[in-house]
């Protein structure tokens, strides 16, 4: 297994990438849909949130020269000569596929974006394109002193607010302002979402093969049955293999977020299904956080801390053939003048110790 780490575009500075590095990752997991500001530029851990779990963001351009094949390369020129591998991209800008989402208008139009995006990346040499087929995205979750030593965390607190997510906006974004007063999105049934997601995956999973990319899914957070009357896709361990049942390509795997799945109420607990999807050749990498409880209340902790045996995890993934990346997902932050750097390097540190130990 490899040890990597994930940036936001805001943080994919030589600061940073240098820190990547100093902590012991060798790949990169980069977000070009960046949900935080920047808030002070001589302290790229100190943001405001503009969008994900906290408020709403701004989707991006959708001919983001970012997503070129020129704008890629660059940004692996400059990871590279810090010392790590461009691994993967987490996550498509709204702005490129709300329409997918929604099976809307543009949803074939927007599909061919989607194809040439994943052409760009195996052109620039990056593997993995993760992403969240979610029309209400991270919403609804808390944050407080829900880890070790009152330190800052997210959980879920029972209850939420279900607002109808309204026109022009999907997962926490508004892709078009003007329409945010139209009323809320169509109503969509669970099978009408599975539906999309096999239409999307009928149309890019060829390209993906091609272009030797591979899709990686993300489970839903927080994993309930409907979040904002919208039906959601992967709330339970099993149902990722609904998702693997649509196609047998190799380019058809997940986003295996450790985290998430301890969240959910299942059939089978998360050791049995890492041994599981790891073993079929499924999971494209790895979200690693550890949390305390289950859906519909639950606190992000330490990642030594939590319900989850983390060593346990590791073994598992190793003994069932998995020799991808690992990631820490996000983490408590830590009170110092850096928190998010303390918190992820906390984290680093113990996954890389981990993954040395031998097999027990």
């Amino acid at each position: 297994m490899k040890l990597g780490i994930g940036l936001y575009r805001h943080q994919l500075d030589d600061r940073n990438l240098r820190f990547a590095r100093q902590c012991g990752a060798t790949h990169l997991v980069v977000h070009l849909v960046d949900y935080f500001r920047k808030a002070d530029a001589t302290n790229p851990s100190d943001t405001q949130p503009t969008g994900g779990i906290w408020g709403w963001g701004q989707a991006g351009d959708p001919e983001d020269p970012a997503w070129s094949l020129d704008g890629l390369l660059d940004l692996r020129s400059r990871i590279e000569a810090n010392g790590l591998k461009f691994h993967a991209v987490e996550n498509l800008d709204p702005a490129v596929w709300h329409d997918v989402l929604l099976a809307g208008p543009k949803r074939d139009e927007q599909l061919e974006r989607v194809q040439q995006i994943i052409r760009n990346l195996g052109s620039a040499g990056v593997e993995i394109l993760g992403y969240n087929f979610s029309l209400a995205g991270v919403y609804g979750r808390s944050k407080g002193p829900y880890a070790r030593g009152n330190a800052e965390s997210v959980g879920l607190e029972g209850t939420m607010d279900h607002t109808p997510v309204p026109q022009g906006m999907i997962w926490n974004m508004i892709h078009d302002p003007a329409r945010l007063g139209d009323g809320p999105i169509p109503p969509c049934s669970h099978d009408e979402l599975w539906d999309r997601v096999r239409y999307f995956l009928e149309a890019v999973l060829p390209v993906a093969e091609q272009a030797g990319v591979r899709l990686a899914a993300h489970p839903d957070d927080p994993p309930l049955p409907e979040v904002r009357g919208t039906p959601r896709l992967v709330y339970r361990p099993e149902m990722y293999q609904r998702l693997a049942d649509i196609s047998q390509s190799r380019s058809n795997q997940f986003e295996y977020c450790v985290g998430t799945l301890a969240e959910m109420q299942g059939k089978i607990e998360i050791y049995d299904a890492t041994a599981t999807y790891a073993a079929a050749g499924r999971i494209g990498y790895v979200h690693l956080r550890n949390v305390h409880g289950k859906v519909p209340e639950y606190r992000e902790t330490f990642i030594d801390e939590g319900d989850v045996d983390i060593p346990r995890i590791i073994s598992t993934l190793a003994e069932n053939g998995f020799q991808g990346v690992v990631i820490p997902d996000h983490t408590p932050l830590m009170d110092c003048e850096a928190p998010w750097h303390a918190g992820m390097a906390f984290a680093m540190g113990y996954i890389k110790a981990t993954m040395r130990m031998p097999a027990t």
